[in-house]
């Protein structure tokens, strides 16, 4: 465990006056020193401010304050209007009508209509897997009027509203219909929302900290706010995200009240942080997360299922979880993709997963042609609880005949290269980790990692029709026990074609000041309903 001394940091001056916001909107304010201001770290620095375009989950955050959606997901995981007033569908299931509620405005005062939530959806449907699922249903969108709109589906689907109420990457967020006809693989020029809160571009700057203040003209939901949902109360003047990668700088500034809440502390310093009586430890995300493992496969060597299942068979989910999260209380040994505990889960067959057979390995490596090709692993060295992950899987990967150049980057390096498709030794890779909330892998049309429609698929690009006729029988299925078996068939078919490993369940809290009180339990960490005494 780190030993940890305060070191005071200070964050300079903060300038008084007039602010720009999003879209040109100006906000006349008093010196913010007299303001509430809450002062955040997020898991990671942010340097994509569109959450459409990318699924990093810090972005995702950032949308959270400054778009609203249709539905969203409450405490209990059900989804609940959230813009729309009321909807209706038709008895054969193919007709959806949506119809706004009352008082939702654009931070530049115009009118959230129709014609800007259609757009919003199809961008989103271009990305997200699903939408990607839903768009395959969709026959067409239809504005009724200024507030009511049809969507048109050729035969019943589902997870209609699951779909428009995911809770995290990608969202459906709402944006102005002009910023909504962008490329959906183009990132917008606009922070134009309808949200609680409103971007402040003047005084942001990437790599230091980005600022929001309350939307004074937002109107919440009446009902109290429950996960995701109901009523968006605002209860601070001006949020800021702090960026300060060093786990060690953000725990001397929390205890030094230089800032007042922190996503994600490494593990090893919670039990400094509980020792401190200025804080508390907020278990904001009680569904965790899971550790993901993707490989490459449109290049060598992960292209062949064969040498995909060999890595699989040296995965022990175990030294991850030690090596990365180290207290037991704080992970789960879990061969199920779908997160065990939820409905979905199932465990993996023969011990995949948990105990390796490092000879059964090399036996699919030797029998699939391995050349010996290095393969490329990219190491995150900027989120403390993905840094251990990659000289685990070096260790492992070796045990079972492969040879491995572990490449150490920061986070953003590895979102921008895994977007690379050229081979590893021209600047592409075979290999990295991520994590995912728990709530965005519940099922197989969730589950981003699950998709396998090549160039529509997630980072890794897999293809496979087999695994997308059992994804599209799960969207049909009403009945929940046929709806089970299919997710357990999806499983079986992605550790058959190997396409990606789950190396693990894991949770944390957050650190909070004591004077915070109102963190929300939910898949994301939202600023809305926090008071600051």
């Amino acid at each position: 465990m780190k030993k940890t001394g305060i070191k005071r940091r200070t964050f300079g001056a903060l300038t008084a006056g007039a602010v720009v916001a999003a879209g040109g909107a100006t906000t006349t304010r008093k010196a913010h020193a007299a303001d509430k201001v809450l002062k955040f770290v997020q898991n990671g620095n942010m340097t994509i401010l569109d959450p459409i375009w990318t699924t990093a989950y810090v972005t995702r955050t950032h949308g959270y304050f400054i778009y609203d959606t249709l539905f969203s997901m409450d405490a209990n995981n059900e989804v609940k209007p959230q813009m729309v007033d009321k909807y209706e569908v038709s008895a054969d299931k193919t007709l959806w009508t949506f119809t706004l509620r009352d008082g939702l405005e654009w931070h530049d005062g115009t009118p959230v209509t129709s014609e800007d939530c259609i757009p919003s959806i199809q961008r989103w449907g271009k990305r997200d897997p699903m939408g990607l699922k839903l768009m395959d249903f969709v026959a067409e969108f239809k504005a009724i009027d200024a507030k009511t709109f049809t969507m048109k589906l050729k035969e019943p689907y589902g997870l209609v509203l699951e779909s428009l109420g995911k809770p995290s990457s990608n969202v459906p967020f709402m944006m102005p219909k002009k910023v909504a006809e962008t490329d959906a693989f183009k990132q917008i020029d606009s922070q134009m929302g309808s949200g609680p809160f409103i971007y402040v571009n003047a005084e942001s700057k990437p790599g230091e900290k980005h600022v929001y203040v309350k939307n004074a003209k937002y109107k919440p939901r009446a009902e109290a706010p429950s996960g995701l949902s109901g009523g968006k109360v605002v209860k601070v003047d001006r949020v800021e995200i702090i960026e300060m990668p060093d786990p060690q700088q953000q725990v001397n500034a929390i205890i030094a009240g230089e800032i007042d809440l922190i996503e994600q502390p490494p593990h090893d310093l919670i039990p400094v942080m509980k020792k401190e009586k200025s804080l508390q430890m907020v278990d904001w995300n009680p569904l965790g997360q899971q550790f993901v493992y993707r490989m490459n496969h449109v290049v060598p060597p992960f292209n062949n299922p064969k040498i995909r299942q060999a890595a699989l068979l040296c995965i022990e989910q175990e030294e991850y979880l030690k090596a990365t999260v180290g207290e037991p209380q704080y992970y789960k040994v879990s061969s199920a993709a779908f997160i065990a505990g939820t409905p979905n889960a199932f465990e993996a067959p023969d011990g995949l997963f948990i105990k390796p057979n490092y000879e059964k390995a090399k036996a699919l490596l030797k029998e699939a042609g391995y050349d010996g090709t290095p393969i490329v692993l990219m190491q995150s060295t900027t989120l403390p609880v993905l840094t251990n992950m990659a000289p685990v899987t070096k260790s492992q990967l070796e045990k079972g005949g492969f040879k491995v150049d572990m490449q150490s980057m920061d986070w953003q390096t590895v979102v921008t290269r895994r977007t690379k498709k050229e081979p590893a030794n021209q600047g592409g890779w075979n290999l990295f980790h991520t994590f995912t909330v728990a709530a965005d892998i519940l099922n197989p049309i969730s589950n981003s990692y699950m998709v396998a429609l090549g160039e529509k698929s997630w980072f890794g690009w897999p293809t496979d029709p087999e695994i997308e006729k059992l994804r599209d029988s799960y969207a049909k299925e009403t009945d929940p026990a046929k709806a089970k078996k299919l997710a357990e068939a999806v499983q079986n078919r992605a550790i058959e074609t190997a396409q990606y490993g789950w190396v693990g369940q894991w949770y944390g809290p957050g650190a909070a000041r004591t004077a915070i009180k109102g963190w929300l339990k939910a898949p994301v960490p939202v600023m809305w309903n926090i008071e600051k005494a």
